[in-house]
């Protein structure tokens, strides 16, 4: 006799169906797991055993085959106990067989037969919607995030035996309802632009970034406030549209970065790693390849504070997903592709010691300047849209400077910018994304603008790239002026912000 449960694993950020096949045959008892399953997997035959019989229900004697298909995807980590669990049980007869149907079961099991959260619960969610699945039944700690679809039942349970009973027809147990859950309005920063004193051409320019979604560099001595201005960014991005919360929640969730009762990401991501993070925890990998932090960005900030500290290899490695919006990593099993339309935002001082052209300070000199500037390619800060320097106060500033414009009036003309983009370019979509098609078709510049470009291109030795992204930078500010049309007032304020380090 054989029995059937439907379940699913993660691979990268997706989730693959999986079929859980339970034959039960009499005999002395043994229990065999095949269906290329990792250690974790393996053993959920010491764990399957021991929930059922502590639950109260009967783990049958006999020789048990349980079969994890398809036998050429390997399965990983413990979220296939619980369907291995209701598989054994509806082969022995405490479960109907045919309660099993349109239902996807994940959730690892305790020894007491309680349900432990499993990664990638929006993940199994959506890939259970396009299945055709109707009932969804995992852990209770995860039915916030996993019920994002009204026509999928997601039932979030404590036990295994409460599985047991819903699957036996049980009446008590209710689907989880996202009406009760938060939304995008509910997002609070305690952060903001207020906060900061002075500084209005480096807010000005993360303005111009946030509204167009450019690439930012901010250079300046320690303790210019940077990474101040840097960590109230996300207070000025326009709110996440439903389908970039789901996009957003599904990478947190594959990398296992969801907390307890989590439901969806609203919260736009800021992630600031450490200059000595590796290379795959930047961009993604591992021995079970996981989003790194500029997927963990996606439709957020990377910040990366102190930028020239960074390996070579990590910043090289930022050129792709600068430019496609994507990490891919290959493994020899498999290519695996994870998204990261992220903002890039740079901080780093001016040299080793942070005071060059500071004549209270002495500095270590030219030759260790440009040694340190040299970190950063040419080729990455061609990608980089927005270059600004922040000076530091005067003590006098310090205590006579008002403080700045509250991020909330600012977070409005970066939504209205962001309006006419939409309207202009479709949905969800900014300027810095704009292909050399659209540049071609929507950015028209009269004489005036054409001759000054010439004149800047020449001045600055300006490449074809950095060229375009002057343009889209000049449209940004066009659109926060409230103009579908660029200016040479436009273009002058783009350029301004490639001189400073060009």
């Amino acid at each position: 006799m054989v029995a059937q449960a439907h379940s699913a694993a993660l691979v990268g950020i997706d989730a693959l169906p999986i079929i859980v096949e339970v034959d039960l045959r009499g005999g002395m008892f043994k229990f065999i797991l095949v269906g290329l399953p990792d250690k974790a997997v393996q053993e959920s035959q010491e764990r399957v055993p021991t929930a059922i019989r502590n639950s109260g229900l009967t783990f049958p004697n006999g020789l048990i085959v349980c079969n994890l298909a398809p036998g050429d995807v390997r399965k990983e980590g413990p979220s296939l106990d619980l369907p291995i669990a209701v598989a054994v049980l509806a082969v022995s007869g405490q479960i109907a067989s045919n309660a099993l149907a349109d239902t996807i079961i994940v959730g690892e099991l305790a020894l007491d037969g309680a349900l432990r959260r499993v990664d990638g619960a929006v993940n199994i969610a959506l890939m259970a919607h396009a299945q055709g699945a109707k009932r969804l039944i995992l852990p209770k700690v995860n039915a916030a995030e996993a019920a994002i679809i009204p026509d999928l039942e997601v039932y979030g349970l404590n036990t295994l035996l409460e599985v047991v009973e819903l699957l036996n027809g049980s009446l008590v147990y209710q689907p989880h309802n996202i009406a009760s859950e938060p939304s995008q309005q509910d997002v609070a920063f305690p952060v903001d632009y207020s906060d900061v004193k002075g500084q209005a051409q480096a807010i000005r320019a993360l303005e111009i970034a946030a509204a167009g979604g450019h690439n930012i560099l901010m250079t300046g001595p320690p303790g210019s406030g940077k990474t101040m201005l840097a960590r109230r960014l996300p207070t000025i991005l326009p709110p996440l549209s439903l389908q970039e919360s789901i996009a957003v929640t599904r990478i947190y969730s594959s990398a296992g970065e969801q907390g307890e009762n989590a439901g969806l990401v609203w919260r736009r991501p800021f992630r600031s790693p450490h200059h000595a993070t590796s290379y795959a925890a930047i961009v993604g990998g591992g021995k079970t390849p996981k989003p790194g932090e500029v997927s963990l960005a996606h439709h957020g900030v990377l910040f990366l504070d102190e930028m020239p500290e960074f390996g070579r290899d990590v910043l090289e490695a930022l050129r792709q997903p600068l430019e496609d919006g994507v990490v891919t990593v290959a493994r020899v099993q498999s290519t695996l592709t994870f998204p990261a339309e992220a903002m890039l935002v740079g901080a780093m001082n001016p040299c080793p010691c942070g005071f060059k052209g500071y004549p209270e300070a002495n500095c270590v000199g030219a030759a260790q300047c440009l040694k340190y500037g040299a970190k950063i390619s040419g080729p990455l800060l061609d990608r980089i849209d927005l270059h600004v320097t922040v000076p530091r106060l005067k003590p006098e500033e310090l205590t006579q400077i008002p403080n700045g414009t509250p991020s909330a009036e600012i977070r409005e003309r970066v939504i209205a910018a962001r309006a006419r983009q939409e309207a202009r370019l479709g949905s969800h979509n900014i300027n810095a994304k704009m292909t050399p098609r659209q540049l071609k078709e929507l950015i028209v510049m009269d004489d005036e603008c054409k001759s000054f470009m010439q004149i800047a291109a020449n001045k600055l030795s300006l490449s074809a790239r950095v060229f375009d992204r002057l343009l889209k930078v000049a449209q940004t500010i066009a659109d926060l002026n409230g103009s579908d049309r660029i200016t040479k007032q436009n273009l002058a304020e783009a350029v301004q912000y490639r001189s400073t380090s060009d």
